[in-house]
């Protein structure tokens, strides 16, 4: 059987069709017979904590948690949004924690897989933000503070994210080939798996005289996002909403 990858949902309630859609794929028999299942961030709009109450937070382990139960491992790599998820919720949707940059063999390829978001050196703003945000002691303050002010932190969060995203030329936004390479280099892998960017391809090229793939996982905004890997290769596919 393949290995599933998927990145970049931001589940929200906002579009109840895509946790709808998410729920459906995960109960189909293509996920229920795969080697396995990676979730590589962003599989909410925005996570607060792992006492988050909502009902999207229970839904969605719901639906990782069933996938586990038939025996297919649910690996999951925290990305920009949900970077505050613990090992408290990893336990209750049965996910087994990646740190970002883990290099797994996938039918005999080692392979490096990333959210994608350090690999956008060229927004400097961003990474300045983003070096803040991931300390422990950033994140034990914000875990202190009530759910509510949370939920308002997160909302006033997302819309500055939406208007740096929208002063920001695309370009800066994108990986850089510089970085790519390097991060390739430090874990002596020809094949790259990342999401964050929304711009789904499979881009060939070569390394250091070798040849190399960087596989870029596409959004749920519209529709779902699959790549699907097994020993023939990877392919990128589309999940209608219906």
């Amino acid at each position: 059987m393949g290995t599933l990858f998927i990145a970049d949902l931001h589940l929200d309630d906002s579009r109840p069709q895509i946790t709808t859609l998410f729920e459906r794929y995960l109960a189909s028999d293509e996920v229920r017979r795969a080697d396995a299942l990676y979730i590589l961030g962003d599989l909410v709009e925005a996570w607060i904590g792992d006492d988050d109450d909502a009902e999207l937070p229970r839904r969605i382990a719901a639906a990782t948690r069933a996938v586990r139960e038939a025996d297919v491992p649910v690996y999951f790599m925290a990305g920009n949004r949900d970077f505050l998820l613990g090992e408290d919720y990893a336990r209750r949707a049965g996910f087994e924690l990646l740190v970002d940059g883990t290099v797994h063999t996938l039918h005999g390829h080692p392979t490096l897989l990333m959210h994608g978001d350090v690999l956008c050196t060229d927004d400097t703003t961003y990474q300045a933000v983003r070096r803040q945000v991931r300390t422990p002691e950033w994140k034990a303050q914000i875990l202190a503070m009530p759910l509510a002010a949370r939920r308002a932190f997160a909302a006033k969060s997302r819309a500055e994210s939406r208007a740096h995203t929208g002063r920001t030329m695309e370009a800066i936004m994108d990986v850089n080939a510089d970085a790519v390479a390097q991060a390739m280099r430090e874990t002596g892998t020809t094949r790259l798996i990342h999401g964050h960017t929304h711009r789904p391809a499979i881009h060939r090229f070569e390394l250091d005289g070798q040849p190399a793939e960087r596989i870029v996982l596409g959004d749920w905004y519209e529709q779902g996002s699959v790549l699907r890997v097994d020993a023939d290769g990877a392919e990128l596919c589309g999940l209608p909403t219906s």
